[in-house]
């Protein structure tokens, strides 16, 4: 019988993580053992740690006292792990009856040999399917993306989100969303984890890319499923949230374009993006976007020192 850990990350999101955790409680087991199940709060004061004992889980608790990141606080939950698949799972989701055992029957079939991560089909509350695959990345993609140009002329500038594909069927991909990303544990430590220099954002995909350059592909299962609120407790941070969006894009440049691609995203995201921003918020006619984008950028070009730092550091992964 295969073994599963599920790894959590928490940032004050209140009644979620519980409700997240009970979900679990329900799934089918059959043909799995449920070894762990670790919460990872990064410094919450929400209080949503709080009470979580009593459920029906093999269930550990790690609070930081600092909030130090998805990435870091994913690979605090997987240490001393010996179980044979990893599943990493955002608290503004909730299991069905199959979120489990279907999508780990699939890893251990013989034809899925090759796969080393899977994602399942994520609904939300309206029953619409999440469009929760993505290509990888181009330095085309990224700049059609910051400039709006994949939403006024798809069919020339397409951004790297597969969101014209209806996710109906299973297949093959580039990535698969980190809300559910199943792993397997010899693949996760053969490639070192989650690079920590990604404190949010596109860790996991730098993860899936690094997977796929040591040949090992991402699976979308479009048969099974699972609720995802989306968004989740970064919609209370929005310039936050920005700017660790944008940090992450410029350090995911520079790990995996060549430098002058790279150095050209780091200039767009910079100087041309935010215009486009500002533009795109008068256009709304909305001040709270203009506010939001002004702040999350001040972020960035504050924090320009210590980004430069993380592009040079060295990791090897």
């Amino acid at each position: 019988m295969v073994s599963l850990d599920i790894i959590i990350v928490n940032w004050n999101a209140g009644s979620q993580l519980l409700n997240c955790l009970v979900s679990i409680t329900t799934v089918n087991r059959d043909g799995f053992q449920l070894s762990r199940v670790v919460v990872v709060d990064n410094a919450s004061s929400d209080g949503s740690v709080n009470g979580l004992q009593g459920l029906d889980l093999p269930l550990t608790v790690i609070q930081n006292a600092e909030n130090r990141g998805y990435a870091v606080a994913c690979n605090q939950g997987v240490f001393d792990s010996s179980a044979d698949y990893l599943l990493f799972l955002n608290p503004d989701t909730r299991l069905f009856t199959n979120s489990l055992a279907r999508p780990l029957s699939f890893m251990e079939h013989p034809s899925s040999q090759g796969i080393g991560i899977v994602g399942i089909q994520l609904v939300g509350d309206d029953k619409e399917i999440g469009r929760t695959c993505s290509n990888f990345p181009t330095t085309r993609s990224f700049f059609s993306r910051m400039l709006g140009l994949n939403r006024f002329f798809p069919q020339c500038f397409p951004s790297h989100f597969m969101s014209n594909w209806d996710h109906q069927e299973s297949r093959v991909v580039d990535h698969v969303v980190g809300a559910f990303f199943l792993v397997r544990r010899s693949l996760f430590h053969k490639l070192g984890g989650f690079d920590e220099r990604f404190f949010m954002y596109l860790e996991d995909l730098d993860f899936s890319l690094r997977a796929w350059q040591h040949g090992w592909h991402s699976y979308y299962l479009a048969d099974v499923q699972a609720h995802h609120l989306g968004g989740g407790t970064s919609n209370q941070i929005k310039a936050t949230r920005l700017f660790y969006a944008l940090r992450s894009r410029i350090l995911y440049g520079y790990k995996n374009f060549g430098w002058c691609s790279a150095t050209a995203l780091m200039m767009g995201t910079l100087f041309l993006e935010p215009l486009a921003r500002s533009v795109l918020g008068i256009a709304r006619r909305s001040g709270k976007d203009i506010r939001e984008t002004f702040r999350g950028y001040s972020m960035l070009w504050s924090s320009i020192p210590t980004l430069l730092n993380a592009i040079l550091k060295r990791k090897e992964s």
